[in-house]
Order: structure tokens, then C-alpha cells, then sequence
């Protein structure tokens, strides 16, 4: 077991699980039994967000998890994030007050913005998760942009963690130069960038900026398009999965695919959050510390690198949302 990959150690000296689970796409009626299933075979790391509308669930999970004595609180690290209707600075705390609720927590260990885009804001009472259209009843339903400072946001971030309702604070879906002026005027650091990575969307230039500056990296979709193809965001050949370099690797090392190129993502040194409601594939998605990668089969995997992001509010909020939102180049 190769402890110093298990965890990723923080600016401050804490650390955080370098596997986790992810939440997205969970169904409801899934996430309590698969939150508290990936507890009790050793996953320690959750990554929730408002937007995913499963908290409560996954607060049931947890919940079942803690009463069974699988794990104490303080051995979790459970990650949510700031929608993009609560920017501005007086609907901050009341939104991650609204997921500790649903979580069933007094903290979360980290509190991310979860996109740099800024909505008009929808009242709790009117639907929650308000997800990305302002009015979804309205004839020529849209998303409707709302102008706030990402340093009005920050300021307000920075007052939960003084307020211990969030140990660590970060961001999501930041590029170098958003990162660069955050830095410039932030009290209280990023402790975390969570962005899309994997084969096809290496990143090299972003993940060594972060570790330049301090800022631990988390991988979103570490596998790559099989989340997206059911949205129609990619297709079944886009699967890094398939590739022969990754197949054959597999072969050599007698692991999956997906563990190879989840290992590939840890030696990189980020962390990486896959999502599966599979038993099997849970159990292989953590079972990534007994085997490593050669450098030149990390070259080999690192060589697929396409530039392709499926995650892209450039492309689907105008397409689903009737909104052109570009955030990166």
C-alpha cells in the first residue's frame, strides 16, 4: 500500500482522500444505498453539490453509515458546492446552510464555487435545486446571467470558513488566469481545484500551476465520456476506455481499464472523484494502491491527450439553456 497516493496533503497541512465517489447522476432513490455500500468498503471521500438534488439522500446514507460505527464523521471528507444562483454575497451562507441541512452535517470539509458563472437568483421556496433556466415555465425558457464579482462571492466564501461551517474553501471549473486574480486579492486561499481531467483532457499547464501555487487538483469525470453519453455530450467511441495503449497496460498489470487510468490520474498527483452505482466497479474504482505505472506507460497515457472537453458551457448552455456562456478558450 503506497500511503503517500492515498491522500493529497493540503496548503495547510491537512489532507485530503485522493479516491473519492463521485455523486453526480446518482439517482434519489440509489444514493443512500450506495453512499452508505461505498462507506463500508472504504471510501472516505464524497463529492456532493447542490445542483446534483441527492443531498438529502446522500445525508441518509452518511447517516446510516455513521449509526452503524463504519466511520466517524471526522474520518469523512464530504465536498459540496456553491450553485451559480447563489453568487452574490448574502445568499452564500444561506445555500451551504440549505445542504447541511440536506446533508444532515454541521461542516463540510470543502465548499467549492461549483462554475465562474453568476445566475439571477431563484428563491428556495421556488425550486431547489434551481438548476441552470431562471423560469422553466416560461415560453422561450433561458439561463439569465447575473453580474457578481467573483471577489463578492470569494469574500462571502471566506466568511464560512470563519464560520466553521466549511473547513477548506475552493473552486471548480477555474482556469489559470480566473485562479491568477482570485490569488491576487484572496484572505484565504483556494485549497482545492476541481476540474474535468482524464486522458483525452490532460492539463498539464493548469495541474502545474496549481501545484506551483499550493492548490490541491481534483479530477471531475477521470474516466472521460461515459457520464456524458447518456446526455448526448459525447459519444460510445469517445471511451478512453477502448483505447489500445490503456487496453493493453491493463493487460500487463491484470486491472481494468478504469483502474489504469484512475491510477494514471493519482500518480499525476490529483485526485480523482469516479462515479458508479455498480457494486463491482465501486469495489475496483479504490483499489488502486497495489500497482503502479511505469513512466513511460504514464507518457503513453498522457500522449492520448485530445484537448476534448465534454463538460463545456460554451457548447451546452447554449444548446440546452439558450445561452452562449464561453468560461474557457
Amino acid at each position: 500500500m503506497q500511503d503517500s497516493l492515498q491522500s493529497i496533503e493540503l496548503y495547510n497541512g491537512d489532507r485530503m482522500p485522493s479516491v473519492g465517489l463521485g455523486l453526480w447522476k446518482i439517482p434519489n432513490q440509489d444514493a443512500a444505498g450506495i453512499v452508505a455500500e461505498a462507506l463500508r468498503m472504504g471510501y472516505r471521500h464524497l463529492d456532493s453539490a447542490c445542483d446534483y438534488g441527492n443531498e438529502k439522500e446522500v445525508g441518509q446514507g452518511i447517516a446510516q453509515a455513521l449509526q452503524a460505527g463504519v466511520c466517524r464523521r471526522e474520518d469523512l471528507w464530504v465536498t459540496s458546492k456553491l450553485w451559480n444562483t447563489y453568487h452574490r454575497a448574502h445568499h452564500v451562507r444561506p445555500a451551504l446552510e440549505r445542504t447541511l441541512d440536506d446533508l444532515g452535517l454541521d461542516y463540510v470539509d470543502l465548499y467549492l464555487i461549483h462554475f465562474p458563472i453568476a445566475l439571477q437568483f431563484v428563491p428556495f421556496e421556488t425550486r431547489y435545486p434551481p438548476g441552470w433556466v431562471y423560469d422553466p415555465d416560461a415560453p422561450d425558457p433561458k439561463m439569465q446571467p447575473d453580474a457578481v464579482p467573483i471577489a463578492e462571492t470569494w469574500a462571502a466564501m471566506e466568511e464560512l470558513q470563519r464560520a466553521g461551517l466549511a473547513r477548506h474553501i475552493g473552486i471548480s471549473n477555474f482556469g489559470c488566469a480566473l485562479i491568477r486574480d482570485l490569488l491576487s486579492y484572496a484572505q484565504v486561499r483556494p485549497s482545492v481545484l476541481q476540474v474535468e481531467s482524464h486522458p483525452y483532457l490532460v492539463q498539464p499547464k493548469l495541474l502545474r500551476f496549481c501545484q506551483q501555487e499550493g492548490i490541491a487538483y481534483t479530477a471531475f469525470s477521470p474516466l472521460g465520456a461515459g457520464s456524458y453519453v447518456p446526455l448526448g455530450m459525447a459519444q460510445p467511441s469517445d471511451s478512453v476506455l477502448d483505447e489500445p495503449v490503456v487496453q493493453q497496460i491493463a493487460s500487463r498489470h491484470d486491472k481494468s481499464p478504469a483502474q489504469v487510468v484512475l491510477r494514471w490520474g493519482i500518480q499525476r498527483g490529483t485526485a480523482v472523484i469516479p462515479k458508479s452505482v455498480h457494486i463491482d466497479r465501486l469495489r475496483q474504482n479504490i483499489d488502486l494502491f497495489d500497482f503502479s505505472l511505469s513512466d513511460a506507460e504514464m507518457e503513453a497515457i498522457s500522449a492520448l491527450d485530445r484537448h476534448h472537453r465534454f463538460n463545456d458551457p460554451g457548447v451546452f448552455c447554449e444548446q440546452a439553456f439558450g445561452c452562449f456562456y464561453p468560461i474557457y478558450d
